[in-house]
C-alpha cells in the first residue's frame, strides 16, 4: 500500500537556477509529490527537467529556494535527504565488465549494506527486474532492456522511499519498454514514491496519476493526469473537401470550424457528438467531405499547447 505521511516525499519551493553563461534554466519552480505517488515531469528538450532532476538529487547547485525530501531540507542535511532517493539516470552508468549481480552488492557496500543482507535485497531485485538468470552473466551481453531494468534494480537496493528515473526508456522498442512499466508498476505498489522524466506521452499516461509540465523554467501545468487529459475531451478531424470552401461556414453547436487550407477543415467536437451531425451541416452548405483523418489528441496535445506558444531562452 502507498505511504502514508504528513510531509511530502518531494516539496520544492521556488527553486531557481542560473548557470555561469547566465542560461536562467529554473525560474521559481515550485511543486509537491505526495508519498506514494508515481509523478511524471514533462517537457521538451531544454525545458529544466535535468536541471530540477539534478538539484533535487544533489547533482546540481541550486541558485536559490528549497528542497525538502520527506520533511529533510535538502541544504541543512544532504546525507540524510540522499538517503532516501534512489537515481536512474539516462546514461547506462556501471561497469560492462562485471555480473549483475556484483554491479548491485558492490553498490550497496557503498552505501553501507553488509554484503550477507545485500546478496539477499540482490536476489529479490533481480528477480523483480527479470534477470535473475542473468545473475552471474558479463553485463556486456545484456541487451539493451535489460541493462536499462539492471539500472532500476541497482537503484532499489538502498531501498529508496523515493525513485527517481531519468527518461528511462529512452531507445528501447515498445515491447521492452511495456515491460519495464510493470516492473516500475511493481515499485510503486509496494510503496516506493516515483517521479519519471519522460518524452513518451503515452508513457505517462499509461503509469502515473499526477503531472507537472515545465517549459523554460517554469511549470506551466500541473494536476491528477484526469485532470488534465479531461480538458481535452474533444476529438479533433481534417476533413478533405472536394472543390474550394466557401467564405461562410455552418455554425455547428458544441463544434469549431477552421479553415486550414484552401481544401480541409479543422474541427473540433466533443467525443459524445456523432460526427454525422457534422457531416450533415456541411452537406446543407454544399460542403462535401472526401475523407477525413484524425488529429492527435489528449496528453499529446496538451503538452503541444502547453508548451509551444511562445518561443523563448531554453533552459538545460
Amino acid at each position: 500500500m502507498p505511504e502514508i505521511a504528513a510531509n511530502p516525499a518531494l516539496s520544492v519551493r521556488d527553486l531557481r537556477k542560473t548557470y555561469d553563461n547566465r542560461v536562467e534554466a529554473l525560474k521559481g519552480v515550485s511543486l509537491d509529490v505526495m508519498p506514494g505517488d508515481f509523478f511524471a515531469l514533462l517537457g521538451p528538450n531544454g525545458a529544466g527537467k535535468s536541471t530540477l532532476i539534478g538539484i533535487v538529487s544533489s547533482l546540481v547547485n541550486l541558485s536559490s529556494g528549497s528542497v525538502g525530501i520527506f520533511g529533510i531540507d535538502l541544504a541543512r542535511d544532504r546525507a540524510a535527504a540522499m538517503r532516501q532517493i534512489g537515481l536512474v539516470p539516462q546514461e547506462i552508468n556501471f561497469n560492462m565488465f562485471e555480473k549483475p549481480v556484483d554491479i548491485l552488492v558492490n553498490y550497496a557496500g557503498f552505501y553501507g549494506v553488509p554484503r550477507e543482507e545485500a546478496l539477499k535485497r540482490a536476489e529479490v531485485e533481480l528477480r523483480r527486474a527479470q534477470l535473475w538468470e542473468k545473475a552471474n552473466v558479463m553485463s556486456r551481453t545484456l541487451s539493451g532492456g535489460m541493462k536499462r531494468r539492471l539500472m532500476i534494480a541497482r537503484a532499489m537496493m538502498t531501498a529508496p522511499r523515493l525513485l527517481i528515473l531519468d527518461e528511462p526508456t529512452a531507445g528501447v522498442d515498445i515491447e521492452i519498454r511495456r515491460g519495464m512499466w510493470k516492473t516500475l508498476k511493481d515499485i510503486n505498489a509496494s510503496g516506493t514514491t516515483i517521479i519519471l522524466t519522460t518524452h513518451y506521452l503515452e508513457e505517462a499516461e499509461s503509469l502515473c496519476r499526477n503531472v507537472a509540465i515545465i517549459d523554460r523554467g517554469r511549470i506551466v501545468e500541473q494536476g491528477p493526469m484526469r485532470t488534465l487529459l479531461a480538458k481535452l475531451d474533444v476529438e479533433g478531424f481534417l476533413l478533405d473537401i472536394d472543390g474550394g470552401i466557401p467564405a461562410s461556414l455552418p455554425v455547428i453547436e458544441g463544434t469549431t470550424l477552421t479553415v486550414a487550407d484552401d481544401h480541409t477543415l479543422d474541427v473540433e467536437m466533443p467525443r459524445a457528438m456523432d460526427l454525422n451531425r457534422v457531416f450533415a451541416a456541411l452537406d446543407l452548405h454544399g460542403i462535401r467531405v472526401r475523407s477525413m483523418r484524425t488529429k492527435s489528441n489528449r496528453l499529446e496535445e496538451l503538452f503541444v499547447r502547453l508548451t509551444g506558444e511562445n518561443a523563448g531562452t531554453k533552459a538545460v
